[in-house]
């Protein structure tokens, strides 16, 4: 497991350097200047010269890429330019929203995926199995940002059950819940339409093998069989999917939080853009590329818990 997980520490390193290159690169080869966009088209040069240089614009690109990256691994990504804060600070206020909606929309995924795929590999064929597969190729084809639309015309606009956006704070927790649920159900219906065919899929071919009509035949039961037994050997696959759809889940966030209005992580980072803050678009862009990573890491890892097979093929 040691030099398997080295490797893995290895490449995720690797991967990281290349990536913070990119998003150096792309951000500094943006069209437009900074200067311009905080002081405005009128202002004059003596005073974009100098807002230039209080910015570290006029250093060589090398330098100012090293000068970052230091900065980052200590937790210093700049001051933001837009809202005149530090950026490290911008990102630990909005930071809690974006976690608890991507924790609490992957975990609404998961359960209803798995109860989706087991069902419908249970009734393979049947009613149950062509009404799972209909409901996930509808999901998989809805836009996350179309359904939240539908959602709050529902339950919010019609119904009056629930609120249609913003956030009231995290003083009162029912309220918060209560202001989360429509967002967490945009995301998780959508992923959890295609990770329902993954477990599906996966679970029909575990149950063609020999273990699986072993245990039929001594006597369990199917429930038992499904779960206890067919579905751990169908992990691999799902937590493949699991790990793409995680970092998919949070880079979603960023639309979702826009459309209902919520002070996270993705409403920060569209607000950035609009107003060119260099600092913290690039910080952000970071943070999101490294949850991808990290996730891929996580995936590799839970690989070789689940089958140590793996471990000298990866």
């Amino acid at each position: 497991m040691g030099p398997f997980l080295l490797r893995r520490a290895a490449g995720l390193l690797a991967t990281l350097f290349a990536v913070s290159l990119v998003v150096f690169a792309a951000m500094n080869i943006l069209p437009g200047d900074p200067a311009l966009t905080i002081l405005g088209l009128d202002a004059p040069e003596e005073a974009l010269e100098a807002l230039r240089l209080q910015l570290g614009l006029n250093e060589p690109a090398p330098q100012r890429y090293l000068t970052w990256v230091w900065g980052a691994l200590q937790g210093d990504f700049g001051m933001s330019q837009s809202f005149g804060v530090p950026v490290s600070g911008l990102i630990a206020e909005r930071l809690p929203m974006t976690v608890v909606l991507a924790l609490s929309a992957m975990g609404a995924t998961l359960i209803l995926a798995l109860l989706m795929g087991v069902f419908a590999a249970a009734n393979h064929r049947g009613p149950g199995d062509w009404g799972v597969m209909f409901l996930s190729q509808i999901g998989v084809a809805t836009p996350a940002f179309w359904l939240s639309i539908l959602l709050v015309l529902l339950f919010a606009v019609t119904l009056r059950w629930l609120p249609p956006g913003g956030f009231p704070g995290w003083e009162d927790p029912l309220a918060a819940a209560r202001a989360l649920v429509l967002p967490t159900a945009a995301l998780a219906l959508v992923q959890s339409a295609v990770l329902a065919r993954v477990v599906r899929s996966s679970m029909l071919e575990a149950m063609r093998l020999d273990y699986a009509r072993t245990a039929r035949a001594a006597g369990l039961s199917r429930r038992r069989v499904l779960w206890r037994h067919v579905l751990p050997n169908a992990l691999v696959p799902i937590v493949t999917i699991v790990g793409m759809q995680f970092a998919g889940v949070v880079t979603g966030a960023i639309v979702i939080e826009n459309v209902f209005y919520l002070p996270g992580l993705g409403r920060l980072i569209f607000q950035s853009i609009a107003n060119r803050d260099l600092p913290t678009v690039q910080a952000l862009v970071m943070l999101f590329a490294v949850i991808v990573v990290m996730a891929n890491f996580l995936v590799d890892v839970a690989y070789a818990l689940i089958d140590p097979r793996l471990r000298g093929r990866m």
